[in-house]
C-alpha cells in the first residue's frame, strides 16, 4: 500500500510503498477513504513532541473494514467506520471509570508497529493510527460504525476535531444552558467548541481569533459575538458580561499566552478548559491567589474526554438532526501526493480542516 512517510522532522513527506501486517487478535484492518490533517500531526512531524522516525502520521480518518482479527465482534467487512487514536481495553482502572482516553493497558500494537518500509525497516505507527495511508491496522476499540448516508470525508472529522471540540464542551466542562462561553482560537478544534456551545444551548458564544475570515466563519457555526485577538479581549468580555467575565473559556490553541488568557477571562467561579496541547516544556504563569480566592476551575481536556462507543453515535445523532455541521468543516481536499500542500495550509492557519482523500 502507499503511505506518506515522515523521515526527517520538518521535512517533506515521502510517498512510499509500505507493507502492513494482517490484523492480530482484537484488531481490524480498514481501507482508508479519507484522513483529515490535525495540527497534532504537524507538531509530531515537525519534531516538537519528539518521537522516533520514520513514521506515518494521521489519526482523523474514516474508511471501510476490510479484515477482522480473531475475536472481533460487532463489525463486518465492508462496513463504513470512523478510525480514532483512542485505544482502550475496557478493563483497566481508567476504562472502568469511564475514562478510556487514559487507558493504561499496553497493546500489541503499542509494542510493535504493523508497518515496514520497502527495506524491511519498522515504520512507527504515528498517533496509534498511521492513517496518511491507504490502509491501517488498529485495535477494534479505535473504530466506530457509521451510517451509510454520512460521506466518509466528512465522517473522518468525527475522529478528532469534532469529538475534541464538542466533547470539551459537553463532556469535560458540561456547559449549562444559558451560559456565556468564550472560545479562543477558531481552528479545527475551536470551531467545534463553538458548535458544542450552541448544542449545549449557551446564551452567548464569543469567538476570538486574529483572522477576520475565521471570525466570520464562527458566526456560521453558532457564535453570537466575535472579537479580534489583537483587541483588548478582557475588556470586551467584561463589557459583554456585565463586568463579570465568562462562565466558560476554551483555549483551543496550545500556546502559553492563550492558556493563561483563558483563565484570566473567567468570572469568579468560572471554568477555563485547556484543549490545545503545547510543545514539550511549556509552563504556565497563573495567579496563585485568584485560583482559590475566585473559585476558578482549570480543566484539561484530552480528546474531549471522549468515549468512542458512546460519543461517536451521539455526534452522528446531532449531525442527522442538523445540529452539527460536518461537511462545512472541510476547507480543502487533497490526494495523498498533495499532503505537503495540505500541511502548508495548516501551518499558515488557512485551513479549517484539510482532508486527504484516497
Amino acid at each position: 500500500m502507499r503511505a506518506a512517510v515522515c523521515r526527517e522532522a520538518g521535512g517533506p513527506m515521502s510517498i512510499e510503498q509500505v507493507e502492513i501486517a494482517a490484523p492480530g487478535p482484537g484488531e481490524v484492518k480498514v481501507d482508508i477513504a479519507a484522513c483529515a490533517v490535525c495540527h497534532s500531526d504537524l507538531t509530531f512531524a515537525d519534531g516538537a513532541w519528539g518521537g522516533a522516525l520514520p513514521a506515518v502520521y494521521g489519526h482523523e480518518a474514516a474508511g471501510r473494514v476490510s479484515e477482522l482479527g480473531d475475536g472481533v465482534e460487532g463489525l463486518s467487512r465492508g462496513e463504513p467506520v470512523v478510525v480514532t487514536l483512542v485505544r482502550s481495553c475496557g478493563k483497566c482502572w481508567y476504562c472502568r471509570r469511564g475514562e478510556p482516553v487514559f487507558c493504561s493497558t499496553t497493546f500489541a500494537l503499542d509494542e510493535a508497529s504493523p508497518l515496514r518500509d520497502a527495506s524491511g525497516e519498522r515504520v512507527v505507527q504515528g498517533l496509534r493510527t498511521a492513517a496518511f495511508a491507504e490502509q491501517v491496522v488498529v485495535h477494534a476499540s479505535q473504530v466506530a460504525p457509521l451510517p451509510a448516508e454520512l460521506p466518509l470525508d466528512a465522517a473522518s472529522l468525527l475522529a478528532c476535531g469534532v469529538i475534541t471540540g464538542v466533547g470539551a464542551v459537553l463532556n469535560t466542562a458540561r456547559v449549562e444552558p444559558g451560559s456565556t462561553v468564550v472560545v479562543i482560537g477558531i481552528g479545527g478544534v475551536g470551531i467545534n467548541a463553538v458548535q458544542g456551545a450552541r448544542i449545549a444551548r449557551a446564551e452567548r458564544i464569543v469567538a476570538v481569533d486574529l483572522v477576520p475570515e475565521k471570525l466570520e466563519l464562527a458566526r456560521r457555526f453558532g457564535a453570537t459575538d466575535t472579537l479580534s485577538g489583537s483587541s483588548d479581549v478582557a475588556l470586551a468580555v467584561r463589557e459583554l458580561t456585565g463586568g463579570r467575565g465568562a462562565d466558560y473559556v476554551f483555549a483551543s490553541v496550545g500556546a502559553a499566552p492563550v492558556m493563561e488568557q483563558a483563565v484570566a477571562l473567567c468570572r469568579r467561579g468560572g471554568t477555563a478548559v485547556l484543549v490545545g496541547i503545547p510543545g514539550n516544556g511549556t509552563r504556565l504563569d497563573l495567579d496563585g491567589i485568584a485560583l482559590p480566592n475566585d473559585g476558578l476551575r482549570v480543566l484539561g481536556s484530552k480528546m474531549g474526554s471522549a468515549r468512542i462507543g458512546e460519543d461517536i453515535p451521539r455526534m452522528i445523532g446531532h449531525w442527522s438532526r442538523g445540529e452539527l455541521l460536518l461537511e462545512e468543516l472541510i476547507s480543502s481536499r487533497h490526494r495523498l501526493e498533495g499532503i505537503d500542500d495540505a500541511f502548508a495550509e495548516v501551518r499558515r492557519g488557512e485551513a479549517l480542516r484539510s482532508v486527504i482523500v484516497m
